[in-house]
């Protein structure tokens, strides 16, 4: 199988989540801006989400530029991405609702956290399938990022139970750090 139908049906995927994730925005009742104080806490949460569906769509559209064929393991590996990364709408909805509370922070957290090993999964399967000389394992090399970010999430998740505002700080700042464009495998294949 080409890469291309892999390509169009997890984007289609990510489409949807960032569909459902702005549905989650109810439109107020009333003509002030008082009205919009309630929607903040969601409108934040969503803001966090968006940013992260856009980190993981933005490296995976890179991740799959490596392939030259897709296998089993690798289908398989990023249909596991697109089930964690499908909670993410639930998950933002739900600590937006209850204002970044502790529970709704640390599932949050789990979710976050299972997207990353989910991702580093799927490179897994890549570079298995590229063999020894894997362009993609060239590209990713230490992946301080990659590595640095599942610690975050770590740290995050018991955080939640003490401090809801630093463990969703700690999520800010891994997704600031993945703003940072990452041009390792647009280097690789060029």
């Amino acid at each position: 199988m080409g890469k291309n139908r892999l390509e169009a049906f997890s984007d289609g995927v990510i489409a949807i989540l960032i569909t459902i994730m702005v549905l989650e925005l109810k439109v107020p009742h009333g003509d002030r801006l008082d009205t919009l104080g309630p929607l903040i806490p969601v409108f934040l949460g969503y803001v966090l989400s968006f940013v992260y569906v856009g980190i993981y769509w933005n490296n995976h559209h890179h991740l799959l530029h490596t392939l030259h064929k897709v296998t089993g393991p690798i289908l398989w590996a990023n249909l596991h991405l697109l089930f964690w990364l499908s909670l993410i709408p639930f998950t933002t909805g739900w600590m937006g609702e209850n204002h970044f509370t502790a529970v709704p922070c640390a599932l949050y957290g789990v979710v976050m956290l299972m997207c990353a090993i989910a991702y580093w999964l799927l490179q897994q399967a890549i570079m298995a399938a590229q063999g020894a000389d894997s362009l993609l394992r060239r590209a990713v090399g230490r992946d301080w990022k990659g590595n640095a970010s599942p610690l975050a999430y770590l740290a995050a998740i018991p955080l939640s139970f003490w401090s809801p505002v630093l463990a969703t700080s700690l999520y800010v700042l891994v997704a600031l750090v993945w703003l940072v464009p990452d041009r390792r495998i647009e280097h690789v294949l060029d």
